[in-house]
């Protein structure tokens, strides 16, 4: 009898095995079997089917109304399965114009989901950030813009 760590890492590979060669179906198989410790790639969720054989596959499309059904999922998760619904289905916004798109054109797409999804690596609105180059603006260090506000120093930005 196999353990289940030794079943999970056998099923996520019958998983990748199956989506290999198609990128798209390949990013959203990895995210289910990435996020949330796998559970959402694990058999027993209605879209994962697992054959005799031991080849298994995910129908996206179930996945795809399931989150539209809803379901006792938390905000983040529901999210996550949008996502790998979106990028897995034939009918999916991410599907169908993730790939078609060249390098410079799709890192400004993960660009924009940054601020989008309001997590800025910009400065202004991360600690750990600093501007660099000729024209960049000196910036604090870490440590004073992350206690400013919070019992830290309260003076003005000053050139370090």
């Amino acid at each position: 009898m196999m353990n289940q760590e030794a079943f999970t890492a056998a099923h996520s590979d019958a998983l990748r095995e199956w989506a290999r060669g198609l990128y798209p179906l390949e990013a959203a198989t990895e995210l289910l079997i990435r996020a949330c410790g796998g559970r959402f790639a694990a058999p027993g969720n209605p879209w994962v089917h697992v054959e005799d054989s031991g080849r298994a596959w995910i129908d996206f499309d179930e996945l795809s109304q399931a989150v539209t059904a809803g379901g006792p999922w938390s905000g983040g998760e529901r999210r996550i399965l949008a996502l790998a619904a979106s990028f897995g289905s034939d009918d999916g916004l991410l599907n169908d114009n993730l790939p078609g798109l060249d390098r410079d054109n799709l890192a400004l797409v993960l660009a924009a989901a940054t601020p989008a999804a309001a997590t800025s690596t910009s400065p202004r609105r991360s600690c750990g950030t600093r501007a660099t180059g000729p024209t960049a603006t000196p910036r604090p260090s870490v440590p004073d813009r992350c206690t400013r506000g919070r019992g830290g120093p309260t003076e003005p930005d000053k050139p370090p």
